[in-house]
């Protein structure tokens, strides 16, 4: 089950043609029908505004964005639970669902959203892309839960990938970056762009990637959660846990941005967001059972159909929740994607602001969290 871990631990641009149109095409697409989609409506008496609650600043709303995934599970409890909610008493808590990086920095960056929980590599380029002027990231959320999955009658050892066709999510993102960066510790070739060498990449959408799998059409898939486990409830088998690659087994794989812009102007409208997350994840830790139910739960409002067991279960132990954004590892991303040709050398100094997140953290006795000398000076 999830664990808490609430402790320890030339501006550049993207400069490749990949990363210029992976992070280009999705916004194209999208353009036409807004930067994600509005979170159901979830009637949950949790979630409504308690009644004799006062606005944080006289704000009305905080737009809130998150991703679709078991990743983001501090999103979809501290939601279905009404935590964030708790927090910021009158100032109506309003959700958005994205698919991809791009598109949610790009909401961040039109004020569609003010917070959202994101990946790493799409919070390195948001800010490189931006000269370090669109985003913060301000707290941590969630470690591990990527798998290499494959088909155990085609792949039966590591050195078996050589030659194969294996999924990522999408050029340049996280998982893709993790993928590339491990294939050339294998001493084998790929381009990143294309995807084409001594391993073939397929750039395919997670929802797509268990019926492409079952298919024929891939032969595995580096991928997150719960992802990883459909494939493996598609007869797939998990040849390598990216965790076992990391020091501690600990590496971000979501945290949590804000608009610089929104910090600047509601920071106690920040801090109460962050103040709901660390309790989001207090009670993950207290109430493992109830909380993997409540994601569940959330995520069947957000997309109509919840989880069945057999994938839930698996995903959900993979998974390791924290406040720490473990931003050592960000950096070690950063140099990842550099080394795979995806990046130029970013300064990535000042993609931190832990100060609020500390401060909620001493309150609640917590001990807490390092910036990796990356934090706002």
């Amino acid at each position: 089950m999830p664990a808490i871990r609430s402790s320890r631990s030339s501006r550049s641009t993207l400069v490749r043609r990949g990363i210029a149109v992976a992070a280009a095409l999705p916004l194209l697409v999208l353009a036409a029908c807004s930067y994600g989609s509005e979170a159901k409506d979830d009637t949950s008496s949790k979630e409504k505004v308690a009644a004799g609650s006062k606005k944080i600043d006289g704000l009305d709303s905080v737009k809130i964005g998150y991703f679709g995934n078991l990743t983001h599970a501090t999103a979809l409890v501290g939601r279905q639970e009404g935590l964030f909610q708790k927090e910021l008493g009158a100032t109506k808590a309003e959700y958005s669902t994205f698919n991809a990086g791009p598109s949610e920095i790009e909401a961040l960056n039109s004020g569609s959203i003010d917070i959202g929980w994101i990946g790493p590599s799409p919070s390195i380029n948001g800010y490189t892309k931006s000269n370090g002027k669109s985003l913060r990231i301000i707290g941590g959320s969630a470690s591990g839960g990527v798998k290499l999955v494959v088909n155990p009658k085609k792949i039966k050892s590591l050195k078996d990938v050589k030659g194969k066709k294996i999924a990522t999510p999408q050029l340049g993102n996280t998982q893709d970056v993790a993928f590339l960066n491990w294939i050339a510790d294998q001493g084998w070739k790929v381009d990143a762009e294309s995807g084409k060498g001594d391993v073939s990449v397929v750039r395919t959408d997670n929802k797509i990637t268990p019926d492409a799998y079952k298919s024929g059409s891939l032969d595995g898939a580096w991928v997150p959660e719960p992802t990883a486990s459909k494939l493996v409830a598609e007869g797939g088998k998990v040849l390598l846990d990216e965790s076992t690659l990391w020091p501690d087994k600990k590496f971000v794989i979501t945290n949590i941005i804000v608009s610089q812009k929104f910090l600047k102007e509601h920071p106690k409208v920040v801090e109460a967001v962050l103040k709901g997350s660390v309790e989001t994840n207090a009670w993950i830790a207290a109430n493992p059972d109830k909380a993997k139910a409540a994601a569940n739960a959330q995520l069947k409002v957000d997309s109509g159909k919840a989880l069945p067991a057999n994938v839930l279960d698996p995903a959900w132990k993979s998974i390791q929740i924290t406040n720490d954004p473990l931003a050592a590892t960000l950096n070690t991303e950063a140099e990842h994607a550099v080394k795979a040709g995806l990046l130029e050398k970013p300064d990535l100094s000042g993609i931190y602001d832990l100060t609020l997140l500390n401060k909620v953290l001493k309150a609640d006795g917590e001990s807490t969290v390092d910036d990796a000398g990356l934090g706002v000076k």
